[in-house]
């Protein structure tokens, strides 16, 4: 079963990137808001859409983290009847998870997020606030997007799983909770 294996690394590397992309935004994001502080207390000026783009940083932030934190296991659980337990009943969990929760979301939201893309392209919509963003649109694809990468990251924990399960990995060496940094 090497396809398997090949497609467990492919879509981890899908996960990797999604991370990366998120400690971009999130590195941007500061620099942002350390120009909005300096702009606004000591040239006492306020840019609009500066301040949205904060919004649209942290929103790529959120939205392309959690396919990492998927990927990593560094994702929020109750550790306390997981973290002492043995790797195929973490396999297990893990498959049924994505499987039935994880896999389904994201399909669920993929599929209202896509409407909602859609529509705001559609409008035309930009921001309310004069000064404000343009093409919030773009913002609200990477909902459908985020989707879609929550979804590979489900089916990679699905694969992990059945490599855990099959004796090829376990979750003590890759999937730690580690980040990035």
């Amino acid at each position: 079963m090497r396809w398997i294996v090949k497609l467990d690394n492919g879509l981890a590397r899908i996960s990797r990137a999604c991370g990366w992309v998120a400690c971009v935004a999130m590195i941007l994001m500061l620099f942002n808001v350390f120009y909005d502080v300096i702009t606004r207390y000591i040239f006492n000026d306020v840019s609009i859409g500066m301040q949205e783009l904060e919004w649209h940083l942290y929103s790529m932030v959120f939205l392309l983290g959690i396919p990492y934190a998927l990927q990593t296991d560094g994702h929020v659980r109750v550790d306390v009847f997981y973290a002492s337990r043995s790797n195929a009943f973490k396999a297990w969990v893990n498959l049924i998870g994505a499987a039935a929760f994880v896999i389904p979301f994201a399909i669920l939201i993929g599929t209202y997020g896509y409407s909602f893309a859609v529509e705001s392209y559609n409008l035309n919509e930009s921001s309310g606030d004069p000064g404000g963003l343009p093409y919030r649109w773009i913002i609200k694809a990477v909902i459908p997007l985020s989707a879609l990468f929550i979804a590979t990251s489900g089916l990679g924990m699905v694969t992990y799983a059945l490599r855990v399960l099959k004796g090829e990995q376990s979750y003590d060496v890759e999937h730690s909770g580690g980040g990035l940094a």
